[in-house]
């Protein structure tokens, strides 16, 4: 419990609330993506699992440019938002959508080998002796698969704390509402405020390393019998 007030404050005082949000996101999305990879057999799933790796090879300012264009006003998603009365582009949601999309192999490729050693037929087992959906799920899936859940969210999270080129154009830089960390940096360096600068960027790795240190002593007391 303590881990997670520490993780509380840490995104409450640092603004840090789209990258906990997108994080969250791809801990739910991202394990049901691994699941369905790996228990299910159909066509175009090899095609699926390839596209998941899609952010790493693709360039964050190329998929910057393709979120901004999809979720504008005018794009082909934000038309239909705009019709419904809000919008996403130059928002926290944008920017949370961007995150989302960039941090998803984060937790997918950390979920998806743990989830492909777990052996079908403990669950069978488990089933045939009176177990119910839900408490195969909760006493033999979840110990399992905790610890790398919780890498793929700390990765995530990291991650999203100092992206760059994937939300720089969606974000808009508004100050007080969509102004970005990474941004702050480039534009303290403009103003040849190096120790603005250097301050920043330590503030995101004390951050991104208590996350990580918090994660992993969780761990370890999560894998302690």
């Amino acid at each position: 419990v303590g881990v997670f007030v520490v993780f509380a404050f840490i995104v409450k005082r640092f603004r840090c609330f789209s990258c906990a949000a997108s994080a969250i996101i791809n801990g739910i999305i991202g394990t049901l993506l691994a699941w369905v990879l790996v228990r299910y057999t159909f066509p175009g799933r090899k095609i699926i699992d390839a596209m998941i790796d899609l952010p790493f090879a693709l360039p964050t300012a190329v998929a910057g440019i393709a979120l901004t264009a999809l979720y504008t006003p005018t794009g082909l998603v934000g038309q239909f938002a705009a019709d419904m009365g809000f919008k996403i582009a130059y928002t926290p949601l944008g920017i949370t959508l961007a995150l989302t999309f960039v941090t998803l192999p984060f937790v997918v490729r950390t979920v998806q080998p743990v989830l492909a050693d777990i052996p079908r037929e403990i669950e069978e087992a488990a089933a045939c002796l009176g177990a119910k959906p839900l408490q195969v799920f909760r006493y033999i899936l979840v110990p399992a698969l905790l610890p790398a859940w919780l890498t793929g969210f700390a990765l995530a999270f990291a991650r999203g704390v100092g992206e760059y080129g994937s939300v720089i154009f969606i974000a808009g830089n508004m100050p007080m509402k969509t102004e970005i960390l990474p941004l702050l940096i480039m534009v303290k360096l403009d103003q040849y405020d190096y120790t603005g600068a250097t301050s920043i960027g330590v503030l995101m790795l004390v951050v991104s390393f208590v996350l990580l240190l918090l994660i992993n002593l969780l761990q370890r007391r999560i894998e302690t019998p």
